[in-house]
């Protein structure tokens, strides 16, 4: 099964269902950008520090599978010159509708996270990508396209999920999580499912998901030649994940092309 094309699939049924990360942002969080003051998630519930950012307005971001009228809108809001990338059309509707209701300019392109072909080398000074390489096989490829299309100086803000998360038997979303131990990691949906519960998530709108090492997550962004210059942990609620109680279970990284 193309997990492309699945995942493509799933998202714009999660846009349909109105699932947290396609809610896109209120007018007072626009407003607040107007003035200068950002407030935008690389993972769950921890704001992105005031810190990690420098001076939006002109600044040409890339919101990296970052659709659903959340991020995109907030950064155009600020004065940033802004494109979001992503694979949903659904979801990038949810930028360009919020674009247009608070008349706020940005660009929407579809595609693939690993492959930014559409853009020149060294043409974004600011990458923003929250919680979003779960979805696909190889991250390897994603970090090496932002170095790429990042100017010297250019910094990627980025959101993970810890592995710890893909340990476990959740090929029944609508089950109680078991904390009994059953997968490997790395992780992956498309090779571990059976083909009658690759059909279910078909039917349910499920995206497959891939947990990834953090030899991967961490050690690929200084492989593809970034500087990590700032790490901070998050979770989801312990409704969401009893590991939540014992671990943090998404993690944020600053890393600078130098």
């Amino acid at each position: 099964m193309d997990y492309l094309l699945h995942n493509k699939k799933a998202w714009n049924k999660l846009v349909e269902s109105k699932n947290r990360w396609t809610i896109p942002v209120t007018l007072e969080e626009i407003e607040s950008a107007r003035k200068g003051q950002l407030k935008v998630l690389l993972t769950p519930w921890k704001y992105v520090p005031v810190g990690w950012f420098p001076e939006i307005k002109n600044l040409k971001i890339l919101c990296l599978a970052s659709g659903g009228g959340q991020q995109g809108p907030v950064f155009a809001a600020a004065g940033a010159d802004v494109t979001v990338f992503d694979l949903s059309p659904n979801q990038l509707m949810q930028d360009k509708l919020t674009a247009e209701k608070y008349n706020l300019t940005l660009k929407t392109i579809e595609g693939d996270m690993a492959d930014l072909s559409v853009f020149p080398n060294e043409y974004f000074n600011l990458i923003f990508h929250p919680v979003s390489n779960c979805f696909v096989p190889y991250i390897l490829p994603v970090w090496n396209e932002a170095f790429r299309v990042l100017k010297k100086g250019g910094v990627l803000l980025a959101g993970f999920t810890n592995p710890i998360l893909f340990l476990f038997d959740e090929s029944d979303p609508t089950a109680e999580v078991n904390l009994s131990i059953k997968n490997k990691i790395p992780y992956s949906d498309t090779e571990s499912l059976t083909d009658e519960q690759k059909e279910l998530y078909k039917i349910n709108g499920h995206p497959f998901e891939y947990g990834h090492t953090l030899e991967d997550q961490i050690g690929g962004q200084i492989k593809a030649g970034f500087i990590i210059t700032g790490f901070y942990e998050d979770s989801i609620h312990q409704t969401d994940h009893p590991i939540a109680e014992f671990i943090s279970t998404f993690i944020a990284t600053r890393a600078v092309k130098l």
